[in-house]
């Protein structure tokens, strides 16, 4: 065994060793990066260079900005507008209140970016809802985090912007336009499955579709959604960067939350920014640790030795491309979704271009296979918080989300075997 085979199953390993403890992920990535280092002989004083370097970046800046709107607009009254907006669209169906959980889902993820700001938040309101309307438990909790995901695809998703570092520096309005059409189409998805459940289960519908309630709701939730707009087509159309347009996006947040909704006073935007620095220490604590990580599989050349492995076992694109899924929903069902944004697409991206891939259609779908993973034992993060927001056992709950999985593997096959899905927008804007 060679001194680099030697240093990467050292690194591999005791990784895994580490997740299977049940070590915080932080700690599991720096601790084996830490362990191959000295193995190396290099010296310690590279993992803090390392740390360093990872966080030392302008289009990082985004993500704490990203974070800190979703965390102010997700407390300051947000939720109740974008809800009844929902109702207006969609409540009159079959299982009403399970297609108003769904397109909520899509309003707020437009805000939040995170499917477990999503959960929380929404989740708290709704699934009680739906309970007093007649909905079973681990159905209205199973629609909520399910619906969740579609916040990591619709814009703007400080996920998208860590992909966007982690890729090399690809644009970041290229991804945030590229995910509106995933996200609707996995809205849709679960609309469909909820619909069928719903007629089979004769779960109720809502009032009758009103055109003047309809309107009405554009005018109440407006100010909530124009964040959006303010952050897509201020980046898309160039005027500032997805850092300026955060920033931007988290005054806006607070002057619509503080004086127009009046949802939080000067106490509540206290309370909700020391939320906020709990979430960013931990996302940027684990975006400077997996920096390590990432600089010995680059020195180790794994991208290169995973790239020979896959090709050596396949030439067959569709094959390689299932793999590729089948590699990052494994990871999804043991990592969180960051690490495994910064420790997958060096290694994973190669192979995906080799392919005919395009790199923001691969952003794409690493995003959505690591949503599924946020709804998977062991370590479903999102899972874990619709089970305690609804009440209902875990093992229910995964029951209840059987048919929502096989909703989303069919979302993820179409995304991977037809690009222009996620290459729609981005072609037709970016040109």
């Amino acid at each position: 065994m060679t001194a680099n085979t030697t240093a990467i199953a050292i690194l591999l390993i005791s990784f895994l060793v580490m997740i299977f403890l049940r070590f915080q992920i932080a700690y599991a990535v720096a601790l084996s990066s830490i362990f191959c280092l000295l193995y190396q002989g290099l010296p310690l004083t590279t993992v803090c260079q390392q740390m360093v370097k990872g966080i030392s970046s302008f289009s990082l800046m985004a993500v704490p900005f990203f974070i800190t709107m979703g965390c102010i607009m997700g407390t300051g009254g947000i939720s109740e507008k974008l809800i009844d907006l929902a109702n207006a669209c969609v409540g009159w169906m079959t299982g009403g209140m399970a297609m108003v959980n769904i397109v909520a889902s899509y309003f707020f993820g437009g805000i939040s970016g995170s499917a477990a700001a999503d959960t929380a938040s929404l989740g708290s309101i709704l699934i009680p809802m739906m309970v007093d309307q007649g909905y079973d438990d681990d159905f209205s909790t199973a629609v909520t985090i399910t619906s969740s995901c579609e916040g990591l695809l619709v814009p703007p998703s400080h996920n998208m912007v860590i992909y966007a570092m982690s890729a090399g520096g690809i644009s970041v309005g290229s991804l945030f336009l590229a995910g509106y059409i995933p996200g609707a189409l996995l809205a849709a998805s679960l609309m469909i499955g909820s619909y069928i459940i719903s007629k089979r289960r004769h779960y109720p519908k809502g009032d009758a579709f009103s055109f003047k309630a309809f309107i009405k709701q554009i005018g109440v939730s407006f100010w909530a959604l124009a964040a959006v707009i303010i952050v897509v087509v201020g980046v898309v159309g160039g005027m500032f960067t997805a850092t300026e347009s955060a920033a931007i996006a988290v005054i806006y947040s607070l002057i619509v939350s503080v004086f127009i909704y009046k949802g939080l006073d000067l106490k509540g935007v206290w309370k909700t920014l020391e939320q906020c620095i709990d979430t960013l220490s931990i996302v940027l604590i684990l975006i400077a640790t997996s920096s390590i990580f990432g600089y010995c599989l680059t020195t180790l050349h794994v991208p290169d030795l995973a790239a020979s492995a896959i090709i050596g076992l396949t030439r067959n694109p569709v094959l390689i491309a299932l793999l590729l899924n089948l590699i990052l929903l494994v990871l999804g069902c043991i990592m969180d979704m960051a690490p495994i944004i910064l420790i997958a697409t060096p290694i994973l991206l190669p192979i995906a271009t080799s392919i005919g891939i395009n790199p923001i259609q691969f952003g794409i779908m690493i995003v959505l296979n690591c949503g599924i993973g946020l709804l998977t034992p062991p370590v479903g993060a999102v899972l874990f918080i619709g089970s305690a927001v609804g009440k209902v056992k875990m093992e229910r709950v995964v029951k209840a989300t059987l048919p929502f999985y096989l909703c989303m593997i069919i979302v993820l096959m179409l995304l991977t075997f037809i690009p222009e899905i996620s290459m729609f927008l981005p072609n037709l804007i970016m040109k």
